[in-house]
């Protein structure tokens, strides 16, 4: 892994292409002889074999890697070389592709893959630092790669909304989280956006602490990764882009295509939408015509697709997701969102193809990191949907995929939470004894009054589940949508500890089935049986007690 480091020095005019930017004159940063031509950037990706990061006499070019500026996609010729269309704000980036990998930064583990050109740097009335002037644009703009091996068959770790909010957040974040991920077989990590909760100084803590993972880590943003102080878009992700690159991307591993997305469309005034945009398209249409149908591709964004929520609400949907379905066609896909603090599974309508697999994750801050402190002096925070805070592990085999949740505080990964819920849990829910959901006696004339009720954490319209009770017959149980009653007896006993606009909200992964009338009293085991979005099996179970009337 130490072989792909470059340093945060090495990075500083523009990411990884600026340390090869030595081989086209004698200093590094904006003394480097100009192109003569700066409406247009050329330079040679090149295989880094010296381990410089500076390309050496034996350093050969590497044909028909995809480089862009946002918008167009061209293939280097036979040396390496590719020519492509800037303007004075542009970012040149590398498409890694399958078999090689880009520098990363040691501490971040951030790849560096790309070249900021900025002449005139970032306009001054930001409150978070932007991007230093960077001169005219060099008369080469090169690229280092290093072979790697890269299996088809592989795991991703997904997060959305770690929203390192304060120096506790970041705190909740390494303990909740990054110490159980260290060591990890993951390829590489994704973070889907809300990285920050608008204080943009606390990007340099964070990286760290996630770098500690020890895999490259690939990030876009979201909604509280705004400069809010830019008059629009333009302007809007200059702390981002300072820190991480391009606000939207793509690159292979193990034949598969990721496409990192940036939908968050800052219209000035704190306002934004939910739209990718035309020039964004465009680049998405390019980078798909250069992929061979065959291929899964995984698009990765912030503002859902569709959201269950409100499915017409401009900031929590997607304005152009049809135009991105288009694009898509007929391939293997899959995409993933965040922002919404709850978990959901859609299936979009696509012409002569079956529907497109969205997925809104569960979020590694719950509920905004709401809630009492547990045993470690870590925030509860308990999603509005009833999850528990945690991630997802995305496991690609060729251009198949599955995913499968990770709640973030329990060392066993349960899948569900088994519940009962009748008019004395109802009350439990308003007297803060949330005990009683959890199986304290019902008489005999309480059980036809009573349901149970499974929150499958990362279940959706797909998913079959079914209880039973001893030589009984299975029970199938029915999908609904309503909030989860035991989050919210949480919210309302734990009032004082939580975000202020925190709410339970309605699940789309809720599940109830009334227990027998005729269940006789005595100590009984509900054993719940789910069949998952991708056809798997999860097990757990609940035990009640009934006592005669």
């Amino acid at each position: 892994m130490d072989d792909h480091l470059v340093t945060r020095r090495d990075v500083v005019k523009g990411g990884a292409a600026a340390m090869t930017l030595a081989a086209a004159g004698p200093t590094v940063g904006p003394a480097l002889a100009a192109n003569a031509n700066q409406n247009t950037a050329t330079g040679v990706v090149f295989e880094d074999r010296s381990r410089t990061g500076t390309r050496q006499p034996d350093d050969p070019g590497i044909p028909g890697v995809l480089v862009s500026n946002g918008r167009d996609v061209v293939r280097t010729d036979r040396d390496g070389r590719y020519t492509l269309p800037a303007d004075d704000q542009t970012i040149i980036f590398v498409i890694k592709p399958t078999g090689y990998a880009p520098p990363v930064e040691p501490g971040t583990m951030l790849p560096r893959f790309h070249y900021i050109h900025q002449p005139n740097g970032t306009p001054p009335a930001l409150r978070y630092r932007g991007i230093d002037p960077t001169g005219p644009l060099p008369v080469s703009v090169d690229f280092a790669l290093r072979k790697a091996e890269e299996p088809t068959r592989f795991d991703v770790l997904l997060f959305t909304d770690p929203h390192a909010e304060s120096p506790a957040a970041i705190d909740f974040i390494r303990t909740d989280v990054v110490n159980a991920l260290v060591g990890t077989d993951a390829a590489f990590g994704i973070t889907a956006g809300d990285i920050m909760f608008d204080d943009l100084a606390l990007y340099d803590r964070y990286n760290r602490v996630i770098g500690e993972i020890g895999i490259p880590w690939h990030n876009i943003a979201g909604n509280h990764d705004l400069n809010f102080d830019a008059p629009d878009r333009a302007y809007a992700l200059e702390t981002f882009k300072r820190t991480f690159g391009p606000t939207y991307y793509a690159f292979e591993y193990g034949g598969a295509r990721f496409l990192m997305l940036d939908n968050v469309d800052y219209l000035g005034k704190c306002k934004y939408r939910g739209r990718f945009g035309e020039k964004q398209l465009a680049f998405v249409a390019n980078m798909l015509r250069e992929t061979p149908v065959d291929r899964l591709v995984v698009a990765t964004m912030h503002i859902p697709l569709r959201c269950d929520l409100d499915p017409k609400h401009p900031a929590i949907n997607t304005a152009d997701c049809t135009e991105l379905l288009e694009l898509l066609g007929d391939r293997p896909c899959v995409s993933f969102s965040g922002h919404m603090h709850t978990t959901e599974h859609h299936y979009l309508d696509r012409d002569n193809a079956a529907p497109h697999h969205h997925h809104v994750m569960t979020t590694v801050s719950g509920s905004w990191w709401s809630g009492p402190y547990d045993h470690r002096g870590v925030a509860v925070a308990d999603s509005p949907d009833g999850n528990p805070n945690g991630f997802h592990i995305l496991s690609v085999d060729g251009n198949r995929y599955a995913t499968r949740f990770r709640p973030a505080k329990e060392p066993a990964t349960p899948q569900m939470r088994i519940v009962i819920d009748g008019a004395t849990q109802r009350d439990a829910a308003s007297d803060g004894d949330l005990r009683r959901f959890f199986g304290t006696p019902l008489s005999q004339d309480q059980v036809a009054a009573t349901d149970v009720i499974v929150n499958f954490f990362d279940g959706g319209p797909r998913t079959v589940v079914e209880y039973r009770i001893g030589e009984r017959a299975p029970v199938r149980m029915e999908r609904v949508r309503r909030p989860d009653p035991f989050v919210k007896g949480v919210f309302a006993r734990h009032q004082d500890s939580k975000k202020s606009w925190v709410a339970a909200e309605p699940c789309t992964h809720l599940f109830v089935a009334r227990l027998p009338a005729d269940l006789e009293p005595g100590t009984h085991r509900i054993m719940v049986e789910a069949r998952d979005e991708y056809g798997r099996a999860h097990h757990d179970h609940l035990v009640v007690e009934v006592i005669g009337a």
